[in-house]
């Protein structure tokens, strides 16, 4: 059994994507790990502000099919691959960490980058995953988030109605 953590962001509909987003991870993956839903404003582009959350799940697929797993849902929602790399999103599924595998495959990079550099990945996973150790940073996610330039990113949890 394997755990990862899924960064999850969308700015069309956010709250919309958002649930639905979650509604099929739970579906493929089983219980999940949610932590709050966090609001920042776009990163790279100007935009509508992003809804932002991590989720922890466990599984007995391999990194590859978990992947494939999430495209398929961000196809299934909208999700354009055609435009800019920054840009509005439906729905954007980002693999943060697969256990702690260290890879650069294709267009696969574990752990991602992003956990280093976005308050809105690290902020929720701190939440979710405090004493989880970074693979290649080698500190705990806890210490990195404490670290971290908060300055940098506008970034405030928000209340958000989980239906049901």
């Amino acid at each position: 059994m394997s755990r990862v953590y899924v960064s999850i962001g969308s700015n069309i509909e956010p709250a919309r994507h958002v649930r639905l987003a979650v509604t099929a991870l739970h579906e493929y993956f089983g219980k999940l790990d949610i932590s709050r839903v966090f609001e920042s404003e776009a990163v790279g582009f100007d935009g509508d502000n992003f809804y932002n959350l991590v989720v922890g799940l466990d599984t007995e697929l391999d990194v590859n099919n978990v992947n494939k797993i999430l495209h398929e849902i961000e196809d299934r929602y909208g999700r354009e691959r055609n435009g800019p790399r920054f840009s509005a999103r439906s729905i954007d599924l980002d693999l943060l960490l697969f256990d702690d595998l260290v890879m650069t495959e294709d267009k696969l990079v574990l752990p991602r980058e992003e956990i280093l550099q976005n308050a809105f990945v690290l902020w929720p996973l701190a939440e979710i995953a405090p004493d989880l150790v970074h693979p290649t940073k080698k500190e705990s996610i806890a210490v990195l988030w404490n670290q971290f330039d908060k300055s940098k990113q506008q970034l405030e949890p928000i209340i958000f109605d989980w239906p049901g």
